[in-house]
């Protein structure tokens, strides 16, 4: 039975009553119709009349309500970035949001809900095929059944678009979604899903090379879960379902004798171009070796609350309570990936040091009867920090714990000792060992499976960032050093890095990874890739990894709200209301006047400052006025900049949408403070506060919290 994939071609049609999608290419295939403005969706047999093409499309990304329409996205341009096996991976390039209302009706808060989204869309890096499921390891993939509609084979971690697909998933499978009003057909519908397309967010790169004089495909996929996804100081730890923040899945794979990669391909290539059997090289089989990796912030609740200090306030909420969490979290984890080797980067001192021992709580908490045990070495007596269970009672004895005090070993520049961690974990990925699979010659999308990973590394910082990439990648070229032994392409003690060329790519590759998934969750690139371009430490990274800093403070106490709330909205965190349209204005600023005034009086301070320090006077002005105005606005400047400094919760910007505990309650206690000074108190007493109120403040509760 053939897969059902996705259409490549889309024409759009459009009119008064209704959007009508069909593709070129099947022209027996219904065509799916979304009548305006209700959003109901139907199939209808044949072409519709009285409805003009307005373009056509890569796809259709969702739906997607907002508080007066419904709105769908539909991709208007996909960039190629490549084959893998044949199949084409594409790159979102642009987008358009196509309204259903014919005269859209304008409201403050619909307007903002558009612009996050565009706004994140247009900033994403996300990633599709017609006719591969990049959502799915390979190792996932070997054990799928390839007749099933590729949407259905994608993993629903890194199906990224899955809310705003509902409202295809759901005609599909004949159920109705009272919540949005839909009038659907009974019985299932299977020809929509053609016209259902997964998308990954992460990074994707392939590259044709060789090693040694050996021609090989080397690809490295990162996939972002979308499970409890957010900006760096806005989601943080784990949440009560077991999701962890800033969870990404990094697979390193290389695939011998893709021929198929430069033939036709995707969804117009046949089996034998998918299983490499084109010009002459039938006889070579074409093999697939992929390792896998992933990276989790610390799955306990904690936070970081803001409050314009470059360090932010670090909160612990009680280990004990999230046992609970942090069981369902790695029962995922054991079930997905088997073995779990725990690397605990945090530092063992300062600020971080409770972060690092809520972890090793943690652990403790899961496994049964642990037996410590701590390696040292001339410089610190924690370098490692081992952790086994004495005996197997419990799947999660199949928990590893190591920390490595990566900082302390690896300061003054000292970064080659990060190779004492890959020396503590080489018996055991050696033991789990990579997938390998070879394709099946005359049956598409099968594979014989040589190999199963049967572990996976789960490696963790503070941000599961910049420490993170560097061991990442470490052991990816380690890792890719036994593959290329066990291919016959080294020798026994022989590196990939010997080839010049292939290290130069390979480096490149990792650190590009190590910057889109920085990017996505803090703002700015990855620090210490210097390290992972050129294998050092150098001055020139340092002064950029300042830059970077500098960079991330501003977005992360500036920025990142409203990009955590366009989160919440693609993703279905939150699900806007319709109800008070036009009166509650979710995105107005609700601080005091006296407060919102603070940051223009220091800014006007400042200018006047600038002015009468630059400005050329006349020889008869008096200057004792002007330099009594500079020195009064001198003191006005210096005691705006300290109220703003000490007050800081009261200045970021925190996300309007969900609104977090541990925020409201640092900016409930911070306006406490403001009232309670004898100063400042009555400029912001509670008469001041436009519309504040408890509920408001803490709630904001229009919609529905994340639909399980």
């Amino acid at each position: 039975m053939a897969a059902v994939l996705p259409y490549r071609d889309i024409n759009v049609h459009s009119s008064p009553s209704h959007y009508a999608f069909s593709s070129p290419s099947s022209p027996a295939a219904p065509t799916l119709v979304v009548d305006r403005p209700s959003g109901d969706i139907r199939l209808h047999d044949g072409k519709l009349l009285g409805s003009r093409r307005v373009s056509s499309i890569a796809g259709i990304l969702g739906l997607i309500k907002l508080r007066l329409d419904k709105y769908i996205i539909v991709i208007t341009k996909a960039q190629p970035m490549g084959r893998i096996k044949g199949h084409m991976i594409y790159r979102v390039v642009a987008t358009e949001f196509l309204p259903l209302r014919e005269r859209p009706l304008h409201d403050p808060d619909e307007d903002t809900y558009l612009a996050l989204l565009k706004t994140l869309v247009r900033t994403s890096p996300l990633y599709f095929s017609y006719s591969f499921d990049i959502t799915n390891t390979f190792q996932r993939q070997a054990h799928a059944d390839p007749a099933v509609p590729l949407w259905k084979r994608a993993d629903d971690r890194f199906f990224w678009n899955r809310f705003v697909q509902e409202d295809l998933i759901d005609f599909g499978a004949g159920l109705g979604a009272a919540a949005y009003g839909h009038r659907h057909a009974s019985g299932q519908q299977p020809d929509v899903d053609p016209y259902i397309l997964p998308v990954m967010y992460g990074m994707l790169e392939i590259k044709n090379t060789s090693v040694k004089g050996n021609p090989l495909t080397f690809i490295l996929i990162t996939r972002r879960s979308r499970l409890k996804a957010g900006t760096r100081y806005f989601s943080r730890g784990i949440d009560e379902n077991g999701n962890v923040s800033n969870f990404n899945e990094t697979e390193q794979v290389i695939i011998l004798n893709d021929h198929a990669s430069g033939g036709l391909g995707g969804f117009a290539g046949n089996a034998a171009q998918q299983n490499g059997a084109v010009g002459g090289n039938a006889a070579k089989e074409v093999q697939v070796l992929a390792y896998v990796q992933t990276r989790g912030s610390v799955p306990v609740y904690w936070a970081e609350v803001n409050t314009l200090k470059y360090t932010p306030k670090l909160q612990i909420r009680g280990v004990e309570t999230a046992v609970s969490a942090a069981k369902k979290h790695f029962a995922e984890q054991i079930r997905l990936y088997g073995d779990n080797w725990l690397i605990n980067l945090v530092n063992q001192k300062g600020r971080e040091k409770r972060v690092k021992d809520a972890y090793k709580q943690i652990y403790d908490y899961l496994v049964t009867s642990p037996v410590e045990s701590s390696e040292g070495d001339k410089r610190t007596d924690e370098k490692f920090h081992v952790v086994e269970p004495s005996q197997t009672k419990t799947s999660y004895d199949r928990l590893h714990y190591i920390y490595f005090d990566f900082h302390n070993e690896t300061k003054g520049l000292r970064w080659d000792r990060a190779q004492l961690l890959m020396n503590q974990l080489e018996p055991h990925v050696l033991k789990h060992g990579y997938f390998r699979a070879v394709d099946m010659p005359g049956d598409t999308g099968r594979v014989e499976v040589r190999r199963h990973q049967t572990a996976v590394v789960r490696t963790n910082c503070m941000d599961c960032l910049d420490r993170t990439n560097v061991v990442q990648s470490m052991l990816g070229r380690y890792i890719l050093s036994r593959m290329l032994i066990d291919l016959g392409f080294l020798h026994e003690g022989e590196h990939a890095q010997d080839d010049q060329a292939f290290e130069f790519l390979f480096r490149n590759v990792w650190a590009d990874n190590a910057d889109v998934v920085s990017k996505s969750y803090s703002g700015t690139g990855a620090l210490k890739t210097d390290f992972t371009r050129t294998g050092k430490r150098t001055k020139a990274g340092a002064l950029q990894d300042f830059n970077n800093s500098v960079t991330r403070y501003f977005l992360n106490n500036f920025q990142d709200g409203p990009r955590q709330d366009a989160f919440d909205l693609f993703l279905g965190a939150y699900l806007p209301s319709d109800s008070g349209i036009g009166s509650q204005l979710l995105f107005a600023d609700r601080r005091p006047l006296f407060i919102q005034s603070i940051p223009y009086i220091l800014a006007a301070s400042i200018f006047f400052l600038f002015i009468s320090c630059f400005t050329r006077r006349a020889p008869e002005a008096a200057i004792l006025p002007l330099r009594l105005l500079m020195f009064i606005f001198l003191a006005l400047a210096v005691a705006c900049f300290h109220f703003i400094w000490s007050n800081g919760t009261l200045y970021v910007n925190w996300p309007k949408l969900n609104r977090l505990p541990w925020a409201v309650e640092s900016y409930q206690e911070a306006l406490s403070s403001v009232q309670h000074n004898p100063v400042v108190g009555p400029l912001v007493g509670k008469k001041h506060e436009r519309g504040k109120s408890d509920a408001r403040l803490l709630g904001l509760e229009e919609g529905k919290k994340r639909r399980e």
